[in-house]
């Protein structure tokens, strides 16, 4: 897998995990599951929004919020500045967001200087080992992973030790900051505990080595998971018995408690593991949300892409693509319509679109997928992405929506989209698609070989 998948997957899927737990956190376990015992792919999904503080769909918390601070300190200033984080801490913490930590509220509205703020609550409290600084560190762990070990993890405590004045927490930060530098290079973080743990200080090593061992469970766990250490036992624990990034997250929101914080946690390194391409597109394709105190922008997944890349120092992509001729919509296959971005852009509302090509502004139809599939071979398990896209297809067509396909140019990817669901829905060979896709839709392309390798699996499975 491509590194950039990856960079993304962690950074969208901290965000997605966030908004998805949001309704059911301090809710009993089970939860989610009873609500939704299958994926949920029409027009209401699992982003469905509520809980106590009465969400939209796919709007994120505090966690990403005021992960988003850390990253954007961090590419404005180039590298770590505590107390220019601390300064948005505090912008943000003064314009009363309406989820914040009774300990992050304490310290940043403390008045004292970054550097002493949070070490003096602690000495005055002697509780400060909440799950406040794991769940923002994200951005972070992205930006130091190509430094080392060491590298990584010092930036985790400094970055923890803000808010938080009990080591615990730092420590705790570290290790996630290690578990995902490995899971970015391609690695296998379960496998990397071992060897974060021989850099956890010593006071603190046994306590953290009990809750990710590979036998702890969260019935053993001896606090709420709002503490730190029971936030990323559960996460690992998850990622441990999940197959894929929607059961971690499953698994994790029905354990109930703190779902938004401890789904954040692992829909980071879940996200990282498996890749963008593996969150589901009708989770990516809402999530989104202002952060207080830091203007009326709303981030959405193409913001959250761009920002994953500047903080690995990756290409940035261009979405604004300018005016380009409309192609389409044009009736393709029956109930499914083809385009090229502005033709599907400017297409009349009633479309449920399924966008195969990052965009910047999500477009004005009520229903719309992005879906993460770039026209190189660099896509991993392009398969699961294409099963996921057609999967949804489906589901909203069965619910009598219009469906308009799309990429940039309407040709590779759309031409993708259309020949897989001939193979899958219709019993067509892949040649058989591509002949009859061709006769109705000119602008088909065929140019990507990884394409049609898909289409092959598809075919034989």
């Amino acid at each position: 897998m491509h590194r950039s998948h990856r960079v993304a997957g962690a950074l969208v899927g901290s965000a997605v995990g966030d908004a998805l737990g949001a309704p059911f956190e301090f809710g009993p376990p089970g939860q989610f599951s009873e609500r939704f015992p299958s994926p949920a792919r029409g027009s209401r999904t699992e982003m469905c929004g509520g809980g106590s503080l009465d969400w939209e769909p796919g709007e994120f918390t505090d966690d990403t919020q005021m992960a988003l601070l850390v990253a954007s300190s961090l590419v404005a200033v180039g590298g770590l500045d505590p107390a220019d984080v601390f300064d948005r801490f505090r912008a943000w913490a003064a314009a009363d967001p309406p989820d914040i930590g009774n300990q992050t509220r304490a310290v940043l509205g403390s008045g004292r200087p970054w550097d002493v703020a949070a070490a003096e609550h602690f000495a005055a409290s002697g509780h400060a080992a909440g799950n406040g600084s794991l769940m923002r560190t994200t951005p972070a762990a992205i930006r130091f992973s190509r430094d080392g070990r060491e590298a990584t993890m010092d930036a985790a405590r400094r970055l923890s030790a803000l808010t938080h004045g009990d080591p615990s927490a730092g420590e705790g930060c570290a290790i996630f900051h290690e578990l995902m530098r490995m899971a970015l290079d391609g690695g296998d973080p379960l496998a990397a505990i071992p060897s974060a743990l021989d850099a956890v200080a010593p006071a603190h090593r046994d306590r953290w080595a009990a809750v990710l061992a590979p036998d702890w469970t969260p019935d053993q766990a001896t606090e709420s998971n709002g503490a730190v250490w029971p936030t990323l036992g559960q996460a690992v624990w998850a990622l441990r018995n999940g197959r894929d990034y929607a059961e971690v997250l499953r698994l994790v929101i029905d354990l109930g408690g703190d779902t938004d914080t401890v789904a954040c946690v692992a829909g980071g390194l879940a996200g990282a593991v498996f890749g963008m391409g593996a969150i589901p597109s009708r989770w990516a394709s809402v999530v989104h949300g202002r952060v207080p105190g830091h203007g009326d922008r709303v981030w959405r997944v193409a913001d959250l892409q761009q920002l994953a890349a500047s903080l690995d120092g990756g290409v940035q992509q261009n979405y604004d693509p300018g005016v380009i001729p409309r192609i389409g919509p044009a009736e393709v296959l029956p109930g499914i319509w083809a385009a090229n971005l502005d033709g599907a852009r400017y297409s009349e509302e009633d479309f449920a679109v399924i966008s195969l090509c990052r965009l910047g502004e999500p477009f004005p139809h009520a229903l719309q997928r992005m879906a993460y599939i770039a026209d190189n071979e660099h896509n991993a398990d392009l398969d699961v992405m294409l099963a996921d896209v057609l999967d949804d297809m489906a589901a909203l067509q069965a619910e009598g929506h219009r469906l308009l396909v799309h990429c940039h140019g309407g040709a590779s990817r759309t031409g993708l989209v259309l020949r897989g669901w001939l193979v899958r829905e219709q019993g067509m060979t892949v040649e058989e698609a591509t002949t009859h896709v061709a006769e109705r839709w000119p602008h088909l392309g065929l140019w990507n070989a990884s394409f049609t390798a898909a289409l092959e699996w598809l075919e034989r499975g």
